[in-house]
């Protein structure tokens, strides 16, 4: 049994007032009534009910719920009690114990994204810092360590978030549906994980395998240019030459409007397999996805613009789907945490702004590195001033030679294009044509014609 605590202690490792920790003892949701201290377990007992009340749950509610053994309520705060009862040490013990400085501890913590009450630590924390040490007293730059805990944590973070999603919405909710109890759900849930989680590691390791593999093609590319004389010396470290480009749909917004959430997520899903399809073949990495845009990069600018227009057939020949525009350009720009910086991502994403539907506009400086591409058409489309940038700048449209669009129109509603066989109602308004994609976008068109109709 773990050894009580006090209720100072309780107080400095949760924050909360000695006052409020007696009033939950007294319904009996931490604690022991006929007991002065507390146990270890009443630190994330007490953490949850916290969060509890913030989320409009009542103390009266709370404390009905924790005396009953077969609520959720009970079984999570039975299992958060569990997660802190385990032995903790302060930092400045541990950062005294690994030889570490404790401000350098410190940050090495924030940039893993560890935060603990009270600043206590436990075993596991005392791993993670002791493998700090070993790559610092390997020779690894402490802002280079930083960097990688960040991105480690970050997306890490990302893949513990969809297992429990995913495990709530596909699993938990329709037993909660079939009338199952809120422990019987549970225990059907963690025996699905218990045969589940032995995967999760070889899974990781797969990926993270694979991604070496690509990471260290490319890093041998930039050691070859750069011994080839072909890269220029770098003003900073992280400074590189890419392809940056933005690609998005041109009218998700009033798709989303039009059709709901429901429906604007499935074609957000069918465009983001599309992207990530074309890019495999580009040797293009996404960088990042924001609603329904992406931002890639590439080592190389032809495998830009290969995409973009790959990618340009790929989404209009799909049958009711939006069209996309895109903007690339080519110039140095900082790498941070797995993320790209610096006035020339800007610039990428202010010509995917500027273009129309169906369009890739590239930089001057890209166009006069795939000026002579094979099967590809540049037109001129002169200087422009882009928002936000106080220079005007070349811009190019790219586009196959060969022109291979399937001829659609656009529903003035939602932004869908269809196919002359996907048009389901048609209008004549203020003497031009107009086709929708259902009934409901076209009562929405009759009901204000005047939102749409330009």
């Amino acid at each position: 049994m773990s050894e009580p605590i006090s209720i100072e202690e309780l107080t400095r490792r949760t924050g909360e007032p000695a006052e409020r920790l007696e009033k939950w003892r007294e319904r009996g949701i931490i604690g022991n009534a006929k007991a002065e201290d507390f146990r270890p377990e009443d630190i994330g007992r007490a953490m949850l009910v916290h969060d509890l009340l913030h989320y409009g749950m009542t103390a009266e509610a709370i404390g009905e719920a924790a005396s009953d053994p077969s609520s959720v309520l009970c079984h999570y705060l039975d299992e958060m009690g569990q997660r802190y009862a385990n032995p903790c040490y302060s930092v400045s013990e541990i950062a005294e114990r690994l030889g570490i400085d404790l401000d350098q501890t410190r940050r090495l913590l924030e940039s893993g994204g560890v935060h603990e009450p009270g600043e206590m630590l436990d075993d596991r924390d005392v791993v993670f810092l002791r493998s700090c040490k070993v790559a610092l007293d390997a020779g690894m730059p402490e802002e280079a360590l930083l960097q990688i805990l960040r991105v480690y944590s970050d997306n890490m973070a990302r893949i513990a978030e969809v297992g429990a999603r995913v495990g709530h919405f596909y699993m938990h909710q329709p037993l909660m549906a079939e009338g199952h109890t809120g422990a019987k759900s549970l225990e059907v849930l963690e025996d699905a994980f218990k045969r589940i989680e032995p995967l999760v590691l070889p899974a990781i390791l797969y990926f993270h395998h694979k991604g070496i593999e690509r990471a260290q093609w490319e890093d041998m590319l930039m050691h070859l240019e750069e011994e080839a004389g072909l890269a220029d010396k770098p003003e900073v470290p992280g400074q590189i030459r890419q392809a940056i480009m933005f690609v998005d749909l041109a009218s998700f917004t009033p798709l989303a409007e039009a059709m709901g959430d429901v429906r604007a997520s499935q074609i957000l899903q069918r465009f983001s397999s599309m992207v990530r399809t074309v890019a495999r073949g580009a040797h293009g990495r996404i960088v990042k996805q924001i609603g329904d845009a992406f931002m890639l990069m590439f080592s190389e600018p032809h495998q830009a613009v290969m995409c973009s227009v790959a990618l340009e057939r790929y989404c209009s020949r799909e049958p009711q789907f939006p069209a996309v525009r895109t903007g690339i350009h080519w110039g140095p720009v900082l790498y941070r945490e797995g993320d790209y910086f610096g006035s020339n991502v800007n610039v990428a994403s202010r010509l995917a702004d500027d273009a129309q539907r169906h369009q890739t506009l590239i930089s001057g400086d890209l166009w006069r590195r795939v000026k002579d591409m094979e099967g590809i058409e540049f037109v001129r489309l002169g200087k422009r001033r882009l928002k936000g940038l106080a220079a005007e700048m070349d811009v190019f449209e790219a586009r196959w030679a060969e022109p291979g669009r399937v001829e659609k129109v656009a529903d003035p509603v939602c932004g869908m294009e269809l196919g002359a066989s996907e048009v389901a109602a048609r209008l004549s308004f203020d003497g031009q044509d107009h086709a929708f994609c259902s009934d409901d976008c076209l009562r929405k068109f009759v009901a204000s014609p005047g939102s749409y109709a330009a």
